[in-house]
């Protein structure tokens, strides 16, 4: 079984950036799709961006609008998300998840870390 730990969250100001780091432990993530989910207090959790194993597919929630990056390094078993532009309403418990393969991490992924918070002031 996979552990998925996130960092890289804090706080910044609106129009800030930041980056997201997701490291894996327990098995390899190079034969599995990995993404990224958020949930803010009282919302649903909402869809951020997804990427193939060989990192040639991404595809990211309406939402995104070219402000964010996944990428992903199989050698290091990690994935990340470069966050730009950031919003308030960006803010929310970002979590990395892991599925089959791309499509999977958006519509049923397998596994998922605790999250880290991100909180854009105004």
């Amino acid at each position: 079984q996979v552990q998925l730990v996130e960092s890289g969250g804090g706080m910044v100001q609106v129009g800030g950036s930041l980056r997201l780091s997701c490291a894996a432990s327990g098995r390899t993530i190079s034969g599995y799709g990995m993404g990224w989910f958020r949930q803010a207090p009282g919302k649903e959790r909402e869809f951020v961006a997804a990427i193939s194993r060989n990192g040639k597919g991404t595809y990211y929630g309406n939402f995104v609008k070219g402000r964010f990056t996944i990428s992903r390094d199989n050698h290091k078993n990690e994935v990340y998300l470069q966050m730009n532009s950031l919003k308030p309403e960006d803010t929310a418990v970002y979590y990395c998840v892991q599925g089959s393969g791309l499509q999977e991490v958006i519509d049923n992924y397998d596994e998922r870390g605790q999250g880290t918070q991100v909180t854009v002031s105004s």
